[in-house]
């Protein structure tokens, strides 16, 4: 049986007449970069702080690492980095995480070593000693995946981990997650930065209204799904019905203009069986042009083109 570190079913939030989280069922086994993707508004906030024991269930169950959300005993396992972080402005970064650390029950010993290791982690030990009061939106994001962190978790959220964050700042958290994922640690993810999530994660979560709506492999999703274009010369309508056996989940080729055909396949195995079906009909392939669908257009067309206009 897989390992959940993540189990929930059902799980749903109301705040009087409105429903932030409305039918939360998800799994998320251990050692995965897991992203969890949605609109603004489609209750991932909301759901994280269930999870987190932060914010109480209307109704459903919810387990974290074989426990109860806001049970201690997995709570001290866990590290957190919210997307509206506010820190001890007065502290310096090496104080900070000697807080935060301290509070996590680390001893004076464990501390002494881990905290310049985690400062080096995130690029911040030329500044151990400096008051957070002056850091940088993009440093104060770093030092707080620091304090995440300090206490070696065996899950991590990250919420908007590299929304202040410049080029470099990204590849090295894109790094810190990678190596997380290799010691075995999970990592929840919560990210508008499509890029960022198709470079990192294992798998996402589609959610919307408080739904998800799928989850998806993103290896096999990155490897398989394909769009291609064709441009044909007489081609009947029967041959362009004909090609849906080719198509992924059940859609249908169209016509985007007069001569251009397009549909999209599970794999790019099939795409010489098409090209062999069109030369067959009798029409004439000009051109047959393949293109890897991206996770944004995977988001479009699981969560859909509407604005959630919040």
């Amino acid at each position: 049986m897989p390992d959940y570190v993540i189990e929930t079913s059902g799980l749903r939030k109301v705040y009087g007449a409105k429903v932030a989280v409305a039918d939360l069922t998800l799994q998320v086994p251990r050692g995965e970069v897991f992203a969890f993707l949605g609109p603004n508004g489609a209750g991932k906030s909301t759901a994280v702080k269930m999870l987190l024991g932060l914010v109480k269930p209307t109704s459903g169950t919810a387990q974290v690492l074989g426990a109860a959300p806001a049970d201690p005993r997995a709570m001290a396992r866990i590290g957190f980095l919210p997307e509206h972080f506010r820190f001890h402005e007065w502290l310096q970064a090496a104080e900070f995480l000697d807080l935060h650390a301290r509070l996590s029950g680390m001893s004076a010993d464990a501390r002494r070593r881990r905290i310049p290791d985690v400062l080096a982690l995130v690029g911040l030990s030329e500044h151990a000693r400096r008051p957070l009061a002056d850091f940088s939106k993009g440093m104060l994001q770093r030092i707080g995946l620091a304090q995440a962190l300090i206490h070696d978790p065996e899950l991590v959220f990250l919420d908007e981990p590299t929304s202040a964050l410049d080029p470099f700042g990204r590849m090295l958290v894109r790094g810190i997650i990678r190596d997380l994922r290799a010691r075995g640690t999970t990592v929840f993810l919560n990210s508008h930065l499509l890029g960022e999530v198709e470079m990192t994660c294992d798998r996402a979560a589609f959610i919307r209204a408080g739904r998800v709506l799928r989850t998806l492999n993103l290896h096999e999703s990155a490897a398989g799904r394909v769009r291609v274009a064709l441009r044909v010369a007489g081609a009947s309508n029967g041959l362009i019905e004909s090609l849906s056996v080719f198509c992924a989940d059940g859609q249908a080729p169209h016509e985007t203009s007069p001569g251009i055909i397009e549909l999209e396949v599970a794999s790019e195995d099939v795409l010489p069986q098409i090209a062999e079906r069109i030369i067959a009909s009798g029409a004439r392939l000009y051109a047959l042009t393949p293109q890897r669908v991206s996770l944004e257009q995977l988001f479009l067309d699981i969560v859909g083109r509407d604005d959630s206009g919040q």
